[in-house]
């Protein structure tokens, strides 16, 4: 039989990729509001909801990807 290439991935790596993405995408949404204008001062810009919490989501989102990058997929040795 022919050989089955080895990949850096496997699919669980590449469903933590996507989580991992999602999760940013959200902190990133967190993040959007009503912005100031010239002529009106929106005091929402200093919400804990953009300026922290949106922030600590996306970073989670991104130190989880790099987990998902590093994790090791499992090999399984078939010698028959």
């Amino acid at each position: 039989m022919a050989d089955k290439k080895q990949f850096a991935f496997d699919k669980m790596n590449f469903i933590l990729l996507a989580v991992g993405m999602v999760i940013i995408i959200i902190g990133f949404l967190l993040m959007t509001g009503p912005s100031s204008t010239e002529t009106v001062f929106e005091p929402d810009i200093f919400s804990v909801r953009r300026i922290k919490v949106a922030p600590a989501v996306c970073f989670f989102g991104f130190v989880f990807m790099i987990y998902a990058v590093l994790r090791k997929p499992k090999t399984t040795d078939n010698n028959d």
